[in-house]
């Protein structure tokens, strides 16, 4: 079975006419398919992609502005769906953004494929730029949001650095997932890494109240 065979479909831009799922899937398939036969993401023109899906360079155009476009979201689609925040308070929140982050670093290990676009999309400034934009941007904003929140309710400091902040919860899993390939990701680990970041960010007064 194919790598997109078990993600959801990629979120396409509206181009003003209606989308064929079909279609976006065959496309979306083709470039996998080209993927799984060993062929560089720099060789995968528009026109290969779409010869190989069985549609015209037209058809393709009409969903994405390029191929740099249509790349980053074979990309989401083969990665674990990013998840919905429960909103019940910072641990929670910071919990569930970092189990996401755990879930797409085995997603990695385990798919040689995935690994490999990672790799060779950071040898293409073009095509990482288009990532970080539209996945990897969203996501830091999303993360500052929520400790922003946090720091406006009191769950945090008042003088804590949100960006900083982000960093120290945010690095220990990215440095288990890419820079020690090794390290283990076990279950848990998200839990761990939110306890130990927040037991040091947390309002003076409050950790004193628990004891």
């Amino acid at each position: 079975m194919s790598l997109a065979d078990s993600r959801p479909r990629p979120v396409v831009p509206a181009r003003g006419r209606p989308r064929s799922e079909a279609v976006e899937r065959a496309i979306v398939e083709g470039v996998v398919r080209l993927l799984e036969e060993g062929v560089p993401l720099a060789e995968l023109s528009i026109e290969r992609v779409a010869r190989t899906a069985g549609v015209g360079k037209a058809t393709i155009y009409r969903r994405w502005s390029g191929k740099e476009e249509l790349f980053v979201d074979v990309v989401r689609a083969a990665e674990p769906p990013d998840p919905e925040l429960p909103g019940t308070g910072l641990r929670d929140d910071l919990v569930v953004l970092l189990e996401s982050l755990r879930q797409r670093g085995l997603a990695s290990r385990s798919s040689a494929i995935l690994h490999n676009v990672y790799a060779q999309m950071k040898s293409s400034p073009r095509l990482w730029a288009a990532y970080h934009a539209s996945v990897i941007a969203p996501r830091r904003v999303l993360a500052l949001e929520v400790l922003r929140r946090a720091r406006d309710n009191g769950e945090l400091r008042p003088d804590v650095d949100l960006e900083l902040a982000n960093d120290m919860f945010v690095g220990p899993m990215l440095v288990r997932s890419v820079m020690r390939p090794d390290a283990e990701l076990p279950d848990g680990l998200a839990e761990r890494i939110v306890d130990t970041v927040l037991e040091g960010l947390r309002p003076v007064s409050s950790t004193a109240s628990s004891h």
